[in-house]
């Protein structure tokens, strides 16, 4: 039986562990919180007290952690992943972090003789938990074949991005583009209020006319049109304030690097950092629509 090895078992990747156990594979977890390390076990998973100890027999390792950092130092530290690993181990590592980061992490694990892929996921925590997540993976071809039947468990998209950190690329990306049309949507509903127009009409109307966007379908930022979306429940999170700001503060570090003109990822940047700066952080990035409503 296939080992795995996961390595963060937060929000999102305790849902994303559970699906593997699900799946039948032999699943050792491992996070420095004792609760979510028990969490993995009740879905199926075995506790693991430490790193070394959950890769040691793995074929697979597996991470979802919070920022370039943690993925460098968990992989590639004295008592990493790469020091306890059996040779030729697939690292697959679903964390968003900078373009820089992945590319130099998937460099170490070429040096070392490691498979690597980045592959950051779109679809949130009810995704995670539901294994329908989008991934959008970076790395060699023979790297990527060896993990998207992984992948496949976890997510119901499977992208190949291309080289080395062009899955953060794709991700980053697309949460900026993500960002900007919210702020945009929740506007319009806010302006459509307004001037009389209730929100349920006007979505009827621009969902099928030319602001149709999935910001607006999908996750609609007014309370009514669409019953799954945050807005009907407080804004509570989804895919919270702190997140997003996270991953717009990454888009816009590459484009500087890049010399790409982002005039709106900025402006949206700015949004959500005074949102976060004001306690807010912690509401989903739908929220926005709070704020344009003077109730923030």
């Amino acid at each position: 039986m296939t080992q795995i090895a996961f390595i963060g078992l937060g929000n999102m990747g305790s849902g994303m562990c559970a699906n593997l156990a699900k799946a039948g594979y032999d699943v050792r977890a491992f996070d420095l919180n004792p609760d979510a390390v028990k969490k993995a076990e009740a879905s199926g998973a075995k506790g693991a007290p430490s790193v070394a100890d959950a890769v040691r027999e793995a074929d697979v390792v597996v991470s979802m952690l919070p920022a370039g950092k943690h993925v460098l130092s968990v992989y590639f530290g004295d008592d990493g992943v790469a020091a306890h690993a059996g040779p030729g181990k697939l690292f697959l590592d679903c964390s968003t972090i900078s373009v820089e980061d992945a590319r130099e992490a998937a460099g170490k694990a070429q040096a070392a003789g490691f498979p690597m892929v980045d592959a950051p996921v779109s679809g949130g925590t009810a995704a995670a938990d539901a294994g329908t997540l989008t991934f959008m993976v970076g790395g060699p071809k023979e790297a990527f074949d060896k993990a998207k039947p992984f992948l496949d468990v976890m997510g119901k998209n499977v992208f190949h991005a291309g080289a080395a950190g062009n899955g953060q690329v794709a991700k980053i990306a697309n949460n900026m583009l993500l960002g900007i049309s919210m702020i945009g949507t929740c506007e319009a509903f806010n302006l459509a209020a307004k001037l009389g127009l209730d929100a349920q009409t006007f979505f009827d109307i621009s969902s099928t006319a030319s602001g149709q966007c999935w910001s607006m379908t999908s996750y609609c930022p007014a309370p009514g049109p669409v019953p799954t979306a945050p807005s009907n429940r407080d804004y509570q999170p989804g895919f919270a304030i702190a997140m997003m700001l996270k991953d717009l503060k990454l888009a816009l570090a590459s484009a500087q690097g890049a010399d790409a003109e982002t005039p709106l990822g900025q402006l949206a940047e700015e949004i959500y950092a005074k949102l976060d700066d004001d306690g807010h952080g912690g509401l989903d990035f739908s929220g926005v629509m709070k704020r344009l409503q003077g109730a923030l």
